[in-house]
């Protein structure tokens, strides 16, 4: 396919990637078998379609830009690859997994439904202006991916990796590491893309979490407590959880109500998280 047929769209944060001995080091970590249940966000040109194509037997791509989508109909058959024309934050992964009358997909939180777990696998060169509320929503469907593999700004990749008390250390470093282990491989220079991009990038894996080792039971008191920890970095937990969570109730379970929420491990926002979870659903928050 010519690369130079498609302007690339700066309002979709399009850089196509092209090095081929970047795109074989991404095709050698994600390591695809035959019979892999594997969907793309955001294929493009297909320069990362091809290689996978050569190894999988079939391939889900959800494409979000209408002029790429008629091109990789064009190049790739249907029998091969299913594109679908979404956009990945609304995409529901649900429907490339089995339906639960066969046991199949439950979201999130479901007791519901039996098997499948584990079963889905995504990949993808994600846009930077919507990596961070695409990798939230596809935590949601994080009981039933096996893995994930992502080219996304070095920045975000090292927010998403960043170990407590560090300067990248936040939300999102938390939310996911609550869910996922997170690592980053190895960073992409602005050189390998077309056009380059102002910013280096990341080459990061997440694989779930087992489900007795996610770090909380209460996925909404956990997000509540991590964004308002969050909300203002400077405060104490005193000053951010007010109303959520007391000192008493904090230093009850060892924590410093004195301490910022960049401090806190995972596990200690979840025992925040349980605490807050206590409280009756109505009371003033």
């Amino acid at each position: 396919m010519n690369t130079t047929a498609h302007r690339h769209k700066k309002s979709l944060g399009q850089h196509f990637l092209h090095d081929a001995n970047i795109l074989n080091k991404i095709v050698a970590a994600i390591a695809p078998q035959a019979e892999d249940l594997m969907v793309e966000i955001g294929p493009g040109l297909g320069a990362l379609t091809r290689p996978l194509l050569e190894r999988l037997k079939h391939l889900h791509v959800v494409e979000f830009d209408r002029d790429l989508v008629p091109r990789l109909r064009a190049e790739f058959p249907p029998e091969r690859l299913t594109v679908h024309e979404r956009d990945a934050l609304k995409f529901d992964f649900a429907t490339l997994l089995p339906s639960p009358a066969s046991g199949g997909y439950r979201r999130v939180g479901d007791s519901s439904g039996a098997g499948g777990e584990g079963q889905l696998r995504v990949v993808g060169n994600l846009p930077y202006n919507i990596s961070s509320p695409l990798l939230f929503h596809l935590a949601d469907y994080a009981d039933r991916i096996k893995d994930m593999h992502f080219m996304l700004q070095k920045e975000v990749v090292d927010r998403m990796a960043a170990a407590p008390d560090s300067a990248d250390y936040g939300r999102l470093s938390v939310m996911l590491q609550a869910r996922f282990r997170v690592a980053k491989l190895f960073n992409v220079p602005p050189g390998a893309f077309n056009p380059p991009p102002k910013v280096d990038s990341a080459v990061v894996r997440l694989a779930p979490l087992p489900a007795e080792a996610v770090a909380y039971r209460d996925a909404r008191a956990f997000a509540e407590v991590v964004a308002r920890a969050f909300g203002q970095r400077r405060k104490t937990l005193r000053n951010t959880l007010k109303g959520l969570v007391d000192a008493t109730e904090m230093e009850a379970i060892g924590i410093d109500p004195g301490r910022r929420g960049e401090t806190l491990s995972v596990a200690e926002f979840a025992r925040l998280s349980e605490k807050a979870g206590q409280r009756p659903a109505d009371e003033d928050r």
